[in-house]
């Protein structure tokens, strides 16, 4: 799958013989995967329960890796899309400033994406996303228009006929 698009949730289950049993699925696709993993020696109790306490501990600090993760793998989306752009049609459309802004966004989160501040990540991003907005209009505005070809909305609709119809009678809603 392409990056981000995975979601895996892993499940980590140690029993009292000390035996580690890991499971995972991807969500999606539903794809799962089991592993048990038996030491060559015996755990006693308190190293299970330290293995236990040890989890809990390093939780917030994983959830945070997490998040870094998959803002950087946003952040790489949207790089490749705007790596992508100039070679659309509508790019031409932007104007210079426009253009100018797009890199420079681009060129900050490039560089903010190395590091692990993800406010930071996610500020970049949502910087680059908005500045390209009006790129995307123009992007959706020439594939309706390559679609209908320049016909109205009217004369287009004529020529994809009346649509889809009802087992039943549809009538007009009457609002009092």
């Amino acid at each position: 799958m392409s990056a981000g698009l995975p979601r895996i949730e892993v499940k980590f289950l140690i029993d009292a013989n000390g035996i580690l049993h890991v499971s995972a699925r991807e969500q999606r696709s539903g794809k799962q995967a089991e592993v048990e993993v038996k030491p060559t020696y015996g755990l006693t109790d308190e190293q299970v329960e330290n293995m236990i306490l040890e989890s809990f501990d390093y939780a917030e600090e994983d959830f945070h890796v997490r998040q870094v993760i998959e803002a950087r793998n946003e952040a790489d989306t949207i790089l490749a899309a705007v790596e992508k752009a100039p070679q659309h049609p509508a790019w031409q459309q932007l104007t210079q400033e426009e253009r100018a802004e797009i890199a420079q966004l681009n060129a900050a989160l490039a560089l903010v994406k190395q590091g692990n501040d993800l406010p930071s990540i996610r500020q970049a991003t949502e910087a680059l996303d908005k500045a390209t907005r009006r790129f995307a209009e123009l992007m959706m505005e020439q594939a309706v228009s390559s679609a209908i070809q320049g016909e109205t909305m009217d004369s287009a609709s004529t020529k994809l006929g009346e649509g889809p119809t009802a087992p039943h009678e549809i009538a007009p809603a009457e609002f009092k």
